[in-house]
């Protein structure tokens, strides 16, 4: 089952559906980024959608914690900006469900060197 929802969040984010991304998440479900701070689920990916064109996902591993219900989710992320900006990372989220296999937390982990100038400069244009 935790597989199951991993799979389907990096699904629904590649295919840019919002809604269906934040319905994986508690209600108070928070993600943790690096770009935009700790926000609410639907904050993070309301932003997040308004910032983005285009995003091209490449899974590259799932990695279980004995004992735990933490899932960490390795990928390759193509983001594809409003600017048209494109920058491209690896990313590490670490998923904490609950009982019911709905996301408490997510933590985005990446190098922000080159993303972070290109949201910087989206900024200044919206």
């Amino acid at each position: 089952m935790k597989e199951q929802v991993a799979k389907k969040y990096l699904s629904f984010l590649e295919k840019g559906e919002i809604d269906r991304v934040v319905d994986l998440f508690t209600d108070d479900g928070l993600v943790v980024s690096p770009l935009y701070g700790t926000r609410p689920a639907k904050d993070f990916y309301k932003a997040l959608a308004a910032d983005t064109t285009e995003s091209i996902l490449t899974f590259d591993g799932l990695f279980f914690e004995k004992q735990s219900n933490r899932i960490s989710l390795l990928f390759d992320y193509d983001w594809k900006l409003k600017t048209g900006e494109n920058v491209q990372f690896k990313v590490v989220d670490i998923i904490e469900l609950n009982s019911e296999n709905k996301i408490e937390k997510l933590t985005i982990i990446y190098d922000t060197v080159h993303s972070r100038d290109v949201l910087k400069e989206l900024r200044k244009v919206q």
